[in-house]
C-alpha cells in the first residue's frame, strides 16, 4: 500500500471511532434526529417534490394502431358468487358395495 492509502484508511478508522462514540453518548438524540429528518423527507416527497416543475411539459402520445379481429365477441364471465349454497353429496350408503 502506499502512504496516502495508509492515512486515508487512518482517518477513516478515527473518524467511525468518533462517530461511534458520539451515537454511543447521545444515542437518543441522534436517533430522534433521524426519525425527524427522514419524516421530513418523506413529507416533501409526498408533497410532489419529485414531480418536474413547470416549463415546457411536452405530452408523448405514440400512435396506436387497432385491427379489429373477425368472429363473435368471447362470452360474458360467469359472476363470482363469494357465498355459494353448501354442497352436499348425495347419499349413498355403500349397500351395493357388498354382495352378501
Amino acid at each position: 500500500m502506499q502512504s496516502w492509502q495508509i492515512r486515508a484508511l487512518e482517518l477513516e478508522a478515527s473518524g467511525l471511532k468518533h462517530l461511534d462514540g458520539f451515537i454511543h453518548e447521545h444515542a437518543l438524540g441522534f436517533f430522534i434526529g433521524a426519525i425527524g429528518l427522514l419524516l421530513t423527507l418523506l413529507a416533501w416527497v409526498l408533497s410532489g417534490a419529485l414531480r418536474r416543475k413547470g416549463g415546457n411539459a411536452v405530452s408523448h402520445v405514440r400512435p396506436v394502431v387497432f385491427i379489429p379481429l373477425p368472429g363473435p365477441p368471447p362470452p360474458p364471465p360467469e359472476m363470482f358468487d363469494p357465498f355459494p349454497p353448501p354442497y352436499y353429496p348425495a347419499y349413498d350408503d355403500h349397500r351395493d358395495d357388498y354382495e352378501e
